[in-house]
């Protein structure tokens, strides 16, 4: 007869959570296991984890680290845990962020059902349209610094669910497999990559920061996604006092704000005609700061608006030199427009919410490439670019759905 389980985790949790992380797909950790991996004996695999976590016997694995490369340089740290612990981690996700998310503030947008990083550019264009100032606000490496001890704190204010906060240490603790093979201890901080580690550090400044904020100036607005923080002020003054005064906060809670990389920006527009050196800040990949815009009217007027931001913009430009479409020649135009659509789909999407011309001229960088894969794998037009040209706007014009970005762009360019 077998012996009940210390920890009350159904079978059906543990496969809605794997239904979930098959969704989300990602890559596979120090085990080397894939989701399809996972699923040749999946009923056997899910019976151990579930038996193993109700158990109290779960043990996460060490978290596999990969440093993706920055579009300003450096690299950014992603704990990539196994596919197993990305199941287990989302069981624990579902039944915490239930009895979190009514608790988080209103303008947190980040990692959050029905919020979008757009939730959070519309919030911040329209605020600063009404406030004269922000306050930019950078955490240095928040995700790898977060304090243990202050975070248990906070889950133990949500519940006392012993399977939940068992874990959640334990995650919280997981070693870091480096690319040399070393295992890394941790004592502070969640990696970036976790199911888990999203949820964690909203609660972890919602304390930090949110709650703080509506506590100590219940009349200044922000947004933040994740430990991206934008802070609307009504005058440069009040903004030199909340950056001296969040230094403090946050050095409370044991993070360090950015000195380099925390500003001060003026929301200048055609009614705001001070001078300062700084009149644009960077926020979710879109940089906000004075652009002509069209009133209904058909008046032009400055305005303070929100457009793609360089780096982004370089990022795509890199990606898309990256396909190096002109050694594509063994493969038709079609497979090339099935391959990169769904990509160029995305950039759309997501980069042409807000003032979308300043997407085109990134845009039209396909089709230059394009040009190329023409003139490399047709000799007829080998080194004539006029001609080359001429091929892709004939292609466009009869088949203008061919490419995602022909629906955007308005001219093809060299």
């Amino acid at each position: 007869m077998s012996q009940p389980k210390p920890f009350t985790i159904t079978k059906r949790a543990v496969w809605q959570a794997y239904e979930r992380v098959k969704a989300n797909r990602g890559a596979a950790g120090v085990d080397g296991q894939t989701i399809k991996q996972l699923e040749v004996n999946l009923a056997d695999n899910l019976y151990k984890l579930w038996n193993r976590m109700s158990s109290g016997s779960y043990m996460p694995p060490a978290v596999r680290r990969v440093d993706i490369p920055k579009a300003a340089g450096g690299a950014r740290p992603l704990g990539i845990p196994t596919v197993a612990d990305r199941v287990a981690q989302m069981v624990v996700k579902d039944a915490l962020e239930p009895k979190l998310e009514p608790c988080f503030h209103r303008d947190s947008y980040g990692y959050r059902p029905h919020k979008s990083a757009h939730d959070a550019l519309a919030a911040a264009r329209q605020r600063c349209w009404g406030a004269d100032w922000v306050l930019d606000v950078d955490i240095k490496g928040f995700f790898d610094n977060i304090d243990h001890d202050l975070m248990m704190k906070a889950v133990h204010k949500h519940t006392d669910c012993k399977w939940i906060v068992l874990y959640i240490k334990r995650w919280l603790t997981a070693p870091v497999q480096m690319p040399d093979g070393t295992l890394q201890k941790r004592d502070r901080g969640t990696p970036q990559g976790g199911v888990i580690s999203p949820l964690l550090a909203n609660l972890f400044l919602h304390y930090a920061f949110d709650s703080w904020m509506e506590r100590t100036h219940p009349a200044l607005q922000f947004e933040r996604y994740a430990d991206d923080i934008v802070i609307h002020c009504k005058s440069l003054e009040q903004a030199s006092r909340l950056r001296q005064e969040l230094e403090h906060r946050f050095a409370a809670c044991k993070l360090e704000m950015s000195a380099s990389k925390t500003k001060i920006a003026y929301c200048k527009d055609g009614r705001r005609k001070k001078d300062y050196p700084e009149i644009s800040f960077d926020f979710l990949g879109y940089t906000f700061k004075p652009r002509k815009a069209k009133a209904r009217s058909g008046k032009i007027f400055l305005g303070f608006q929100p457009a793609i931001s360089a780096k982004a913009a370089q990022a795509i430009r890199q990606s898309v030199r990256g396909w190096d479409l002109k050694r594509r020649t063994t493969i038709t135009l079609e497979e090339i427009a099935r391959r990169i659509n769904p990509i160029v789909r995305g950039w759309a999407q997501y980069y042409g919410r807000f003032q979308r011309s300043a997407l085109y001229p990134v845009m039209a960088k396909i089709d230059q490439h394009l040009t190329k894969w023409i003139k490399a794998k047709h000799k007829r037009v080998r080194g004539r670019l006029t001609r080359a040209l001429e091929w892709l706007r004939r292609i466009r014009s009869g088949r203008p759905r061919l490419f995602v970005h022909w629906n955007l762009a308005q001219a093809i360019g060299p």
